[in-house]
């Protein structure tokens, strides 16, 4: 078998190359969208997992994915990735946000009292979802029309105006990839408690689903629109 990846490749490019890589990174909490630009064989010894294989399993499963059609993200037009990204990754985020904005406040009511690190969930999605919805708007009302139209003319003003947003986007990313990590953290890696009701149950699933999709985005982001401007 030849080997695709290496302990030289960074998770980033891993996930370029072979997106569907990005569950099994997610399941060791291998940083791939703003932790996206480390040699993997880095991130395996930081996080002690040498004992997994982890490069190895990884090129077994990109080989047996041979199958399946791979979407060239690096060559993509530069309109049609900004559409996907609006037409996927933000309608989607709305909309959890919509769910979840009713699911984390009843939980928390009626649960709270119990069951206190719900007070930190609550918190930090409330933080969460103001940031990403004026992350959002951001990014459709500043970058992306700039973008459209560097590819639409090929000017290097366009090009320029859209570079000058980047810096800030990325912190914005980080931003709210900490307090994903810290919802994680709150519930104990979306550990149910004991006679959990369906409420409860559908709330972690759905905060998990949340935290899936930012990353995921995150990484369309950083790692393939951004570098590629």
């Amino acid at each position: 078998m030849n080997s695709i990846f290496t302990d030289d490749t960074k998770t980033g490019d891993i996930i370029i190359k072979f997106p569907a890589a990005s569950k099994l990174f997610r399941e060791y909490k291998i940083d791939f969208c703003c932790g996206g630009n480390r040699p993997i064989g880095e991130v395996i010894k930081s996080l002690q997992l040498e004992d997994k294989d982890l490069v190895k399993v990884l090129n077994i499963m990109y080989e047996q994915m041979q199958t399946t059609e791979e979407i060239d993200w690096m060559n993509m037009p530069l309109a049609e990735l900004v559409n996907h990204i609006i037409h996927h990754y933000h309608a989607k985020t709305r909309e959890l946000l919509e769910e979840l904005d009713g699911f984390v406040s009843k939980v928390y009511r009626v649960h709270g009292e119990r069951d206190l690190y719900l007070k930190e969930v609550y918190t930090q999605f409330y933080l969460l979802k103001d940031e990403l919805e004026q992350h959002l708007l951001g990014e459709e009302q500043r970058i992306f029309p700039k973008v459209i139209e560097y590819d639409a003319n090929n000017e290097l003003e366009s090009l320029e105006a859209a570079r000058a947003e980047i810096a800030i986007l990325e912190e914005e990313h980080e931003g709210a990839g900490e307090i994903l990590k810290k919802i994680r953290q709150a519930t104990n890696d979306y550990e149910l408690p004991l006679n959990a009701c369906n409420t409860y149950r559908l709330t972690y699933l759905k905060l998990e689903e949340l935290e899936s999709l930012t990353f995921d985005h995150i990484h369309l982001e950083n790692n393939v629109l951004f570098r590629r401007l």
